[in-house]
């Protein structure tokens, strides 16, 4: 665990989502180059159980296909141009990654920050049968599992991986559908249960920081993260307030801090 001791992880969201097409091999890339501790990707299931990189619940806005996660099978994921829709145009196609691609392109350069989806239709969520399973299999095959840290909105889940690899670092994400930050009373009880769950961080929405919440978190153990911070001068003050994490699309913005 010795390699979470710094005072700040530098985290590139998605691999920095606006610089470079999200969550694929060359988004990571380029995160590589920049000063990042940490890249952070999205984890889905394809119909036929690969695990694969992808935030969207539905390919219409960032590929060049359709359909829904849940009912389309890695051969058609793989058949996609996941640059299909960058800003500002992207010059190559880029294939939808696995999880297994990722983490084998990070093992030795950095850490990954691996957050699990649910899977969703018409605002209906439910979670992907033995993803917790497959991503676990997948950091054992790149020993990758001491080099990352797991986040997810399901904290069920995050409990189950702590069963499955008992070394892994998980991270509770918090934004406002599950509190207020004008409702002390209520955080207490969230921090009951994201130690329930295990949890050794939390991962704050930006909009629900204060120095109040970065006091309590570190005073019942936890170390604090916050996303998605894309403006230089909310990064720095963040820094200085003394946050665990920032996660930003925008990791060319670290070399400034």
């Amino acid at each position: 665990m010795a390699g979470f001791q710094r005072s700040l992880l530098r985290i590139a969201h998605r691999g920095g989502a606006h610089l470079a097409p999200e969550n694929t091999l060359a988004a990571f890339r380029n995160a590589l180059t920049m000063p990042v501790d940490m890249v952070e990707l999205d984890v889905q299931l394809s119909s036929d159980g690969q695990a694969v990189v992808f935030h969207d619940a539905t390919m219409e806005r960032l590929t060049d296909g359709e359909g829904n996660v849940l009912d389309l099978n890695f051969e058609y994921l793989r058949s996609l141009n996941a640059a299909a829709h960058f800003s500002g145009g992207w010059p190559q196609r880029e294939q939808i990654p696995t999880l297994r691609e990722v983490l084998t392109l990070a093992r030795n350069r950095t850490r990954v920050c691996i957050e699990i989806k649910f899977g969703e239709r018409d605002g209906t969520y439910s979670r992907y049968h033995n993803i917790a399973e497959a991503v676990v299999r997948d950091l054992r095959a790149t020993k990758m599992v001491e080099r990352v840290i797991v986040i997810s909105f399901d904290w069920v889940m995050l409990a189950k991986l702590r069963r499955l690899e008992p070394d892994l670092i998980t991270g509770a994400i918090v934004s406002h559908n599950l509190w207020s930050a004008d409702e002390d009373p209520q955080l207490v009880q969230l921090f009951k249960q994201i130690t329930l769950a295990g949890c050794n961080w939390i991962h704050l929405d930006r909009q629900l920081f204060t120095p109040e919440v970065l006091s309590l978190s570190h005073r019942n153990g936890f170390k604090l993260g916050i996303w998605t911070v894309d403006e230089l001068d909310e990064l720095r003050a963040l820094a200085e307030a003394g946050v665990d994490s920032l996660t930003t699309d925008r990791p060319d913005l670290f070399a400034q801090l």
